[in-house]
């Protein structure tokens, strides 16, 4: 993490981004009866994710970096149902489901992963400013 320059360069952006790319993608075609309701709550959601993301690392404190990253989370888990329920409405292929599922998933792991290196790197300072 201390490698890094620019938040474009951490993976759960990059992964992120490809999850904004993604549902961008399939929700171009959706049916048009859908939007008003889930093309635009499905965007908005995915783009928060990776969003969230660039603006914690933006932030100065490791707590607000890592709120920022909980609402991410949170995001990706509006993100996830928003994709299933597609998915149960037939919106988009078995295989696209499985894809964004599964992006989602790996999503998931780094951005926790990121999340504990966060925390531990803030518990480290405060040892040694004690």
């Amino acid at each position: 993490m201390a490698s890094v320059r620019h938040f474009r360069e951490l993976k759960v952006w990059q992964i992120a981004n490809e999850i904004r790319k993604d549902v961008y993608r399939v929700t171009n075609k959706f049916p048009p009866t859908e939007r008003y309701t889930l093309i635009p709550q499905l965007r908005r959601a995915a783009h928060s994710i990776a969003a969230n993301i660039a603006e914690g690392y933006g932030r100065f404190h490791y707590r607000e970096n890592i709120q920022f990253c909980r609402q991410a989370r949170g995001s990706l888990e509006e993100v996830c149902d928003g994709i299933g329920f597609a998915g149960e409405l037939q919106l988009l292929p078995a295989e696209e489901l499985r894809a964004i599922d599964g992006r989602v998933d790996e999503c998931h792991k780094v951005l926790n992963a990121y999340i504990q290196a966060i925390q531990k790197r803030k518990n480290e300072r405060q040892a040694t400013n004690d």
